[in-house]
């Protein structure tokens, strides 16, 4: 690639910056133990910093700004002077990160999730690299994770599991478990040294090194040295992490290719011997196990030791073993085997939203209908309709007709309680009747988004058939 051109549109940047990385992907494919060098000039090539600001701009969190007080979507013209400066100091060996403001937002446990918030600056950056390290572990990756990943969604991993604990699979046994403080207790060493594994670059191993060092600034204003870990929020992060805990994804890989070919894995089940499936989403992860409670109880250990040598360790109070009748959450979904309705004595896999997905949308619902929350009734629906819409796409592949239908109830009642609390001299006849015509709540153009009326559709599993964007590209070519 001509690292000396000019500063390329967005629109001549995408193609060249996936036509590279289609090559590394391919490269890293194709040679398991390769190791790349000069990868450096990739990062800081115009075409790589320009897309790369593009996604920096772009990303919901451009609004926010770091210990550098420049928010990325505050950035007018000065974008192109700003991306000159980056370059010419990647090159010259000045570039330093910043340290990340330190934001602490409440989790639905009830304790507090601590993000790490970098610069503008350092945010592209990370963004470059990422263009240039994903294809390349992307190659490494096992096809049982689905966190962070191109194409790979969280309806990946619920089909999965859906698909084996089928009663023709009969995967019954579940280890369902949670990483302790993932993003903050990673080791810097170790997760160096997987990264040395493929990348051999010294100025890019310094750069991500320099990154997982950078520092935090407290809310209170002190600065805390980053010993262990890596800063949640950082856009290099969540690729740092999926190579962390690859290590686990590539421990049931070769449990699994141990088993041999698929005739000795039935032998083995019809033997009452263990055979175990990962699936994992970042972080969170199950294990479905044909065979015995025992045999799923032992993971604790197994799975303790594999993950030490990373910095990283189980929740106690996350991790625990079920059966598949029981049933248990992940992923904001509950799943659970139960009797077949309308087939006596057949059994089947149930998905649907878990509870605490349907208080955290009830909980949205009530907080936006609160009287004084808006002026109008259709600065309502604004707010109200991409809430609702958002949250049905995500559990419409599910069995949820009925949990629709109680989110549709609840949500249209709340917000004729929010007219009827905002025209209080107005009798339910002429509410109904200004308002509500036909019992349709509409404003401005603007109609209420009905939950029931969304369709339900299964989501089929695409097992290893997931492309990337880079394999897809070498095919098409």
């Amino acid at each position: 690639m001509n690292t000396g051109a000019p500063w390329p549109e967005l629109s001549d940047a995408l193609p060249r910056v996936l036509a590279m990385q289609t090559k590394l992907h391919r490269w890293a494919a194709a040679d398991p133990c390769r190791r790349f060098d000069d990868l450096a000039n990739l990062v800081y090539d115009p075409a790589f910093l320009t897309v790369a600001w593009d996604r920096v701009r772009g990303n919901a969190g451009a609004r926010t700004a770091g210990v550098d007080r420049v928010a990325p979507r505050s950035v007018g013209a000065d974008a192109g002077e700003l991306l000159a400066d980056l370059r010419h100091e990647l090159k010259t060996g000045q570039f330093f990160p910043e340290r990340v403001r330190e934001k602490t937002i409440p989790k639905a446990s009830g304790k507090l999730r601590r993000l790490g918030i970098p610069t503008t600056r350092d945010r592209i950056v990370q963004a470059a690299l990422k263009l240039v390290l994903e294809p390349i572990f992307e190659a490494d990756f096992q096809p049982c994770s689905y966190g962070f990943r191109p194409r790979r969604r969280a309806q990946d991993a619920i089909a999965e599991i859906h698909h084996l604990a089928s009663p023709t699979r009969n995967y019954e046994w579940v280890f369902e478990a949670d990483i302790e403080a993932c993003f903050d207790e990673i080791g810097h060493q170790a997760l160096m040294g997987r990264v040395r594994h493929r990348i051999g670059d010294k100025r890019v191993l310094s750069w991500v090194m320099a990154f997982l060092k950078a520092g935090v600034l407290s809310e209170g204003g002190l600065n805390r040295e980053t010993i262990t870990g890596t800063p949640q929020g950082g856009i290099l992060s969540p690729l740092l992490a999926n190579i962390a805990l690859s290590v686990l994804d590539e421990h049931f890989a070769a449990k699994w290719a141990a088993l041999g070919p698929e005739w000795t894995r039935v032998k083995r089940r019809r033997a009452g011997q263990p055979v175990m499936r990962l699936v994992r989403y970042a972080d969170d992860f199950v294990v479905v196990l044909h065979g015995q409670r025992g045999d799923a109880e032992a993971l604790w250990d197994e799975i303790g030791a594999v993950l030490a040598p990373m910095g990283l360790r189980l929740s106690a109070a996350k991790t625990r073993v079920c059966h598949i009748d029981e049933g248990f959450d992940f992923l904001g979904w509950r799943i659970q085997r139960r009797t077949w309705r309308g087939r006596t004595g057949k059994k089947a896999i149930y998905t649907y939203p878990s509870k605490k997905a349907l208080a955290s949308i009830v909980d949205k619902v009530r907080t936006l209908t609160r009287r004084a929350a808006h002026r109008t009734l259709a600065d309502l629906l604004r707010r109200i309709n991409p809430a609702l819409r958002g949250w049905c796409t995500y559990f419409r592949h599910g069995a949820s007709s009925r949990t629709f239908g109680y989110v549709d109830h609840y949500a249209f009642w709340r917000i004729v309680g929010w007219l009827r609390k905002r025209h209080r001299r107005l009798n339910m006849h002429i509410l109904v009747r200004r308002f509500l015509p036909g019992w349709k709540i509409r404003a401005e153009g603007i109609e209420f988004f009905r939950a029931e009326t969304v369709a339900i559709q299964r989501y089929r599993y695409r097992g290893t058939r997931i492309p990337t964007q880079w394999t897809s590209a070498t095919t098409a070519a």
